[in-house]
């Protein structure tokens, strides 16, 4: 059964043009145009599984809402990758976009097989069923539960466990760590990492998560001296392995 993905656009014939696309290389896509409309077709439902759209290309600028509110209200019960279009360039729009919970953004205009090239790397990477977070819901996503094998998040107590044991870290290791622990297999940049980990530190060098990632691949290898789950992406930033 093809994978749906569910496209939010006022625009008909941008999102008619994301669909040709879509559909041709084997997708099923959706159409809405409204964001609440969106976040119902994204609501799961016992028997419905099927049905879920794997991933969701978002217009930033919706007729009854901002698609950053789009993004926002679906983080509160479903982790599904979504994907920002937007007419604006500034990097502010970008970073606030990544912060709430997008996996990538792209500027109009854009190609659609190469907004299809990065759904597909996307889907590659966090794997095609996204978690939900509804209660009674059971579908959890692979990169996750891969990670939450090996790290068990502390958050109220500012703790990471490693295989079932503390790690003694310093606060902005533990903010690096728990970074990449609720974003497993994103490539993370520098610049998104130095935003989500030391935005209160405005004059911190970039160099700085490299000596920090360094500390901590350190720390994990006292416990297990053969595992490196910190994944380095040459001139991309880091990721959390999902296996």
């Amino acid at each position: 059964m093809s994978k749906t993905v569910l496209i939010v656009e006022d625009e008909q014939a941008i999102a008619n043009s994301i669909a040709y696309a879509l559909r041709t290389d084997g997708f099923a896509p959706r159409h809405v145009m409204l964001g609440e409309q969106a976040l119902a077709a994204l609501r799961t439902h016992p028997g419905e599984a099927a049905e879920i759209p794997v991933l969701v290309v978002l217009d930033v600028g919706l007729p009854d809402m901002s698609g950053l509110e789009v993004c926002r209200r679906l983080r509160q019960f479903s982790d599904v990758p979504v994907i920002f279009l937007t007419a604006r360039s500034d990097e502010i729009d970008r970073i606030v976009g990544l912060e709430i919970g997008a996996d990538d953004y792209v500027t109009k205009p854009f190609s659609p097989r190469e907004l299809v090239a990065r759904i597909r790397v996307i889907l590659r990477r966090a794997g095609s069923t996204p978690t939900s977070r509804e209660s009674g819901m059971t579908m959890v996503a692979p990169a996750a539960a891969a990670a939450a094998e090996r790290f068990e998040l502390r958050a109220p107590e500012a703790r990471v466990l490693f295989y079932g044991q503390p790690l003694e870290l310093t606060r902005y290791e533990y903010l690096l760590l728990k970074t990449l622990i609720e974003h497993p297999g994103h490539v993370l940049s520098r610049a998104q990492l130095m935003q989500r980990v030391w935005s209160g530190a405005p004059d911190t060098l970039e160099r700085t998560v490299d000596a920090h990632v360094k500390s901590l691949r350190a720390k994990l290898r006292l416990i297990d001296a053969q595992l490196d789950p910190i994944q380095t992406h040459r001139g991309l930033g880091y990721s959390l392995a999902c296996a």
